[in-house]
């Protein structure tokens, strides 16, 4: 199935779905993301689509953008080491909790859509040099 065939996109697009992912601080992580049919088996055809994911450390008042995969069907988006462990300051089981999104470009309708928004739980880690 085609996008083009895909008349409730707009409606879906209009009610993201609300995700909360929890990582460590200082850790890779990686959110699968699909996008099925009705049947909820059938993936739909994203090859042409763009995927852009984004997330916001309000404590460093900065962007980060993520990772995404694409693959049939569906997209991972990853947080790498790197940025994770700039996540949170404080000694605390959750050290931060970051606001992402995934955002959509489908070039076949002109279509912006945003499918995901959420929240990234940064939990603190209790290994030595760890944050927690």
């Amino acid at each position: 199935m085609t996008c083009s065939e895909c008349s409730s996109i707009n409606k879906i697009g209009l009610d993201p779905a609300n995700v909360q992912w929890t990582l460590v601080r200082g850790d890779s992580s990686q959110l699968r993301i699909d996008f099925l049919n009705y049947d909820e088996t059938t993936p739909w055809n994203i090859s042409t689509w763009t995927f852009v994911s984004t997330a916001y450390d309000p404590i460093n008042e900065s962007y980060e953008e993520l990772t995404v995969t694409k693959y049939t069907g569906y997209v991972i988006i990853s947080a790498s080491a790197d940025i994770t462990s700039t996540w949170g300051l404080n000694y605390a089981s959750v050290v931060a909790e970051i606001p992402f999104d995934l955002k959509v470009t489908i070039p076949s309708t002109s279509t912006t859509w945003t499918p995901v928004v959420g929240t990234i739980c940064v939990i603190g880690d209790v290994t030595t040099g760890g944050s927690l």
